[in-house]
């Protein structure tokens, strides 16, 4: 069972949700671009048994307030997790994150090495392939601003994850929709992001390579085999820049490993820490 938080960072209110016992060793779940906290309830509730679980909604993502200036950098939401740990009182804590928040684990943790004792990082890297930026380009530029229906909106996320538990599909689409005025449904995560998708605007600059150095922690790479967005070459790369770092390749799976193959991803995490 989960509990549902609310805390004011830097100017902004965030929402996270939190399980498991609170004096239990820490671990920070951070979703992927336009994902949300809720999608982690799987691996939240597994860890939850030995560990403290905290699934923070990114700025302008699921219930968090969006970027008023339209700053979603990940060294802006690098410094947004700084204050969220420090807030919170968590001196070292572990971090499992999915592809934008991989990247804001990496810009955190090579920036403060010693607040982080493990770390898991899903399928993205320093480096994005281009053929899977265009295709999440064009695929958040493409979504619909709308929906009828909350089914409707299930139709079109079960078409591009065709993967994907119907139980999974469900959790995504029922947590990361909001209702409007005239009472059809939008997504939550801010137009702002979808607008610089369409206008081509969305720009994030940041090296991770020298940071992704820095690291000292036990660190795993998680790669789905079909992924379009960390190619194998920089995910080599990765491991030679972190000697004590371990890859693996999930079969059968593109670049959202634990929707693609949860059981598998849920192991890793198990063997991980070792539970």
């Amino acid at each position: 069972m989960h509990h549902d938080h609310r805390i004011s960072l830097r100017g902004h209110r965030f929402h996270y949700t939190e399980w498991g016992d609170p004096a239990a060793p820490p671990i920070v779940m951070l979703h992927g671009l336009t994902g949300h906290a809720r999608t982690w309830d799987d691996e939240a509730l597994a860890r939850s048994v030995r560990h403290r679980v905290l699934a923070l909604d990114q700025r302008g993502h699921g219930d968090s307030d969006p970027a008023r200036d339209g700053d979603y950098a990940t060294a802006t939401l690098a410094e947004d997790l700084s204050a969220f740990a420090d807030a919170l009182g968590l001196v070292r804590f572990g971090v499992v994150a999915l592809s934008m928040g991989g990247r804001v684990a990496i810009a955190y943790a090579g920036t403060h090495p010693a607040r982080i004792d493990r770390l898991v990082i899903v399928d993205i890297g320093p480096d994005i392939a281009p053929a899977g930026r265009a295709r999440v380009a064009r695929m958040i530029a493409g979504s619909p601003e709308r929906f009828a229906t909350e089914e409707q909106a299930l139709a079109y996320v079960r078409a591009s994850n065709p993967r994907y538990t119907e139980a999974l599909l469900e959790r995504r689409v029922r947590h990361g929709l909001r209702r409007l005025p005239d009472g059809g449904l939008a997504w939550k995560y801010d137009p702002a992001i979808r607008e610089a998708m369409r206008t081509g605007t969305w720009r994030d600059s940041i090296d991770l390579w020298p940071l992704l150095a820095k690291i000292t922690c036990p660190t795993l790479i998680v790669r789905g085999a079909e992924s379009d967005v960390l190619s194998p070459e920089p995910a080599k790369r990765m491991l030679e820049a972190l000697p004590g770092a371990r890859l693996v390749e999930v079969p059968e799976a593109g670049h959202t490993v634990p929707g693609d193959q949860p059981a598998a991803f849920q192991a890793l995490l198990r063997e991980f820490w070792e539970i």
